[in-house]
C-alpha cells in the first residue's frame, strides 16, 4: 500500500473559465482487513481547504462519484465519520472507495462546471445522472459553403453548429418549416464547392423550379447573400427576432433612401414574416428583458427540471430534463447540476436568474432570485406547472415500461406526503355501508406493494351495533380486524391505515387502536370524499395531495376498491333479505326444500292455501303438517 502523495498530474481544463491547469492528488489505499477506513481518515489531512473537485474509485480503477467541494478538506471528511451517522446509499458509496482523487480550482464556478464535465465524461454510477437527452430534436446548420438546415437527434462534432435540444419535436419542426417558408435554402446533400458549380457538375432539382431553393447547385445565388440569410437564422434560433426586424428595417430605410424599392419591398416582406412568427410562434413572458429561469419537482430519487430563457421579454426556449439522484443529495446540489447542464448546453446564463430555491454554488455574472410576488413569480410558477406535466408524463410513461418501480415511487410520495418513517408496503383501508341501520356491514380491503391483494379483503357483519350509527360500525370493523390479527399474526400489521370517512370515523378507527395497544405501531388517516381531503389524528388542517400525483392515484384506489367492496357486500345481504320467505324460518325446510315448494305452487300464500295431501307428495305428511300449521298462524298475526 502507497504512502503519501503522489506529485502532480497536469490536465487541461475544458472550458475557459476553468484555471487552465489543475494538480490531482491520488490516494493509494486498497481496503484490506477492514483498515482501510482509518487509513482515509488519516490521509485526507492532506486534503487542502481549497475550492476543488474531488473523485472516488473503485479497487479496478473505475470512477464511482465525483463531487465539488467549497472545501476539499471539510466535504471529504464528511464521507469518513461514524457509518451509522450515513445513509444507507452513502455507506455503499464509501465501502466500494479504494482510492481518490482530487483537482483544487480557483471558485466555487469553476468546480461545478468542471464536476459536470467530468460527470459526463466518465458516468460514475453513484452520482446524479442526466438522463439521456441523444433523443431530443436539434436544429443543425452544417459548415461549408451553402449550408443545409435541417432537424437531427445526432449530435456530431463535425464542425456543425447545433441550436437546441428542443422538448417538443412539434415545435422544432414548425421552427423549421417557418425557415424553410422564408428562405429558399437548398435541402439537397451535393457538396457544392466553388469548382464544382462553376463546371456544372449538377443538375437542379424540382425545388429550384418550385421556388424552394435559387439553385445553389447551378450558380443562381451568390454565396455571400446565401450566408447573410444563414446569419439571420442563426439569429431566430438564439431567439434574437426582435433584433433582427429592428435591422431589417434600418437596411429597408436605407434601401427606400438609395431608391432601391425592389429590395426595401422584399425587406418589408420578410419583417411581416418575422413579426407573425414573433407574436404568434413565442409566447410572450410577463417580465421584460433578459432572464433565465429553473424549477424542480422531486420524486423518489428522481428530479424533473425545466428551464425557461427569457430575451427581450419572450420565451425562447425551454427545456425539460430529468436527474436520478443516486445518493440523496440536496435539493440545492441538484439544481446547482442543472443550471450546470443547462450552461454546457447553451452558454453563459442571463445576469439574472429566477429560482424556486438558492443552489449551493454562486455562478459569475449571474444572481439568482427567488421571487415572492409580481411577474417574474408568474415566469417561476409557470416553469414548475411544466416541470409538474413533465414528472407526471414521465412517470405514466413509467407506469406502461416499469410497473415496479412505478409503484415504489407511488409509495414514496405517500411515505414523504404523510410524513411515515417507512415505506406504506402493506396499507388498509376501512368502510361501512348500511340504509337506515339494515344490514349493516364492515370492509377492509388490503394493499400489498402498491395493487390490490384480494385475497385478503375481509368483510364483516355487524353484531353489536344497533340503528345507523357509522362511528360505532366503524369502530367495531377495525377492532375485529386487528384484534384477529394480533392473535394470528402479529408482525403483519399495515404501516398505513386509510380510513374512508371524515372525523368522526378516524376518531374511533383511533379508539379502537389504542384499546388494542397499537396506534404507535401504524400510521392511520381519514380520507373524506367530498373534497379527497386527508385528515390526521390531532391536526386540525387537512392535507391536500396534488390531484397529478401519484400518491393521490394510489390513495384514491385503495379508498374506493374499499367502498366497492363495501357496497357490494351489502347489496348482497339486502338482495337476499328481500327473497326471504316465511317457509326458511319453518324447522326442517331447507333452500332446495323451499325452491321446489315455490316451483311447485308458485307462492307462498298458495301453499298455505293447498290441501294437506298435495303438499305431503313434495314433502311428506309430517313436514307437510308443519309447513301448513305454521303458515296459518303467520297468518293470523
Amino acid at each position: 500500500m502507497a504512502e503519501g502523495v503522489e506529485t502532480a498530474e497536469v490536465l487541461a481544463a475544458t472550458r475557459s473559465n476553468l484555471i487552465n491547469y489543475y494538480i490531482c492528488y491520488r490516494l493509494r489505499a486498497i481496503p484490506e482487513a477492514g483498515n482501510f477506513f482509518v487509513e482515509v481518515k488519516e490521509k485526507i489531512a492532506l486534503f487542502p481547504h481549497s475550492p476543488g473537485v474531488y473523485r472516488y474509485y473503485d479497487s479496478e480503477g473505475t470512477v464511482i462519484y465525483v463531487g465539488k467541494a467549497k472545501d476539499l478538506h471539510k466535504r471529504v471528511a464528511q464521507y469518513f465519520v461514524d457509518p451509522a451517522r450515513l445513509n444507507a446509499k452513502t455507506r455503499a458509496l464509501v465501502a466500494k472507495i479504494a482510492d481518490a482523487q482530487y483537482a483544487v480550482v480557483d471558485s466555487e464556478a469553476d468546480a461545478l462546471l468542471l464536476e459536470n464535465n467530468l460527470i459526463k465524461q466518465y458516468k460514475p454510477r453513484y452520482n446524479i445522472l442526466l438522463k439521456d437527452s441523444k433523443t431530443y430534436p436539434w436544429i443543425c446548420i452544417t459548415p461549408g459553403p451553402f449550408p443545409r438546415v435541417f432537424l437531427t437527434r445526432r449530435v456530431v462534432k463535425d464542425g456543425s453548429r447545433y441550436f437546441g435540444p428542443y422538448s417538443s419535436v412539434l415545435h422544432a419542426r414548425k421552427l423549421l418549416d417557418f425557415i424553410s417558408s422564408t428562405y429558399p435554402l437548398r435541402t439537397c446533400k451535393y457538396a457544392l464547392t466553388p469548382e464544382a458549380v462553376l463546371k456544372k457538375k449538377f443538375r437542379p432539382c424540382l425545388d429550384l423550379h418550385l421556388g424552394r431553393c435559387r439553385g445553389c447547385c447551378v450558380g443562381g445565388v451568390l454565396q455571400e447573400e446565401y450566408n447573410s440569410w444563414i446569419g439571420e437564422i442563426e439569429r431566430i434560433l438564439k431567439g434574437d427576432t426582435a433584433a433582427l426586424i429592428r435591422d431589417c428595417r434600418s437596411r429597408m430605410q436605407q434601401a427606400s433612401d438609395a431608391l432601391d424599392f425592389e429590395t426595401a419591398q422584399s425587406l418589408k416582406d420578410r419583417i411581416d414574416v418575422l413579426q407573425e412568427h414573433y407574436s404568434n410562434s413565442i409566447i410572450q413572458a410577463a417580465a421584460g428583458g433578459d432572464v433565465d429561469v429553473f424549477s424542480l419537482d422531486f420524486d423518489a430519487d428522481m428530479a424533473y427540471g425545466n428551464f425557461l430563457r427569457i430575451r427581450g421579454g419572450a420565451i425562447v426556449r425551454s427545456l425539460n430534463l430529468a436527474f436520478r439522484n443516486r445518493l440523496d443529495e440536496s435539493r440545492e446540489t441538484v439544481l446547482s447540476s442543472f443550471i450546470a447542464e443547462i450552461s454546457s448546453q447553451f452558454g453563459s446564463l442571463a445576469s439574472e436568474g429566477i429560482v424556486p430555491f438558492l443552489p449551493d454554488v454562486d455562478i459569475p455574472g449571474t444572481a439568482f432570485r427567488m421571487p415572492v410576488r409580481g411577474d417574474k413569480f408568474s415566469l417561476l410558477e409557470l416553469s414548475a406547472k411544466n416541470a409538474r406535466e413533465f414528472r407526471f408524463n414521465s412517470l405514466k410513461q413509467l407506469e406502461k415500461t416499469d410497473p415496479d418501480r412505478f409503484r415504489t415511487v407511488a409509495l414514496e410520495e405517500i411515505k414523504n406526503a404523510l410524513g411515515m418513517d417507512v415505506l406504506p408496503e402493506h396499507m388498509e383501508c376501512f368502510d361501512n355501508s348500511n340504509i337506515l341501520g339494515t344490514n349493516p356491514v364492515g370492509a377492509c380491503v388490503v394493499f400489498r406493494g402498491g395493487v390490490p391483494s384480494k385475497k385478503e379483503y375481509r368483510k364483516f357483519k355487524i353484531k353489536t351495533v344497533v340503528g345507523a350509527n357509522d362511528y360505532a360500525t366503524m369502530k367495531e370493523t377495525v377492532n375485529r380486524r386487528y384484534s384477529r390479527m394480533l392473535e394470528e399474526n402479529p408482525d403483519d400489521l399495515p404501516q398505513l391505515v386509510v380510513i374512508d370517512g371524515g372525523k368522526g370515523q378516524l376518531n374511533y378507527a383511533w379508539q379502537a387502536l389504542c384499546e388494542l395497544g397499537i396506534q404507535d405501531r401504524l400510521t392511520v388517516v381519514g380520507l373524506a370524499e367530498r373534497m379527497e381531503e386527508v385528515i390526521r389524528v390531532g391536526d386540525p388542517y387537512p392535507l391536500f395531495l396534488d390531484r397529478n400525483s401519484q400518491a393521490f392515484r394510489v390513495i384514491t384506489h385503495i379508498r374506493d376498491e374499499a367502498h366497492r367492496f363495501g357496497i357490494t357486500f351489502h347489496r348482497d345481504l339486502r338482495s337476499k333479505a328481500a327473497i326471504h320467505s316465511a317457509l326458511r324460518d319453518i324447522p326442517g325446510i331447507g333452500e332446495r326444500t323451499e325452491q321446489r315448494l315455490l316451483l311447485h305452487f308458485g307462492s307462498v300464500a298458495r301453499i298455505a292455501a293447498a290441501p294437506l295431501q298435495d303438499i305431503s307428495v313434495l314433502v311428506g305428511p309430517k313436514l307437510a303438517a308443519q309447513i301448513q300449521k305454521s303458515l296459518k298462524n303467520e297468518d293470523n298475526k
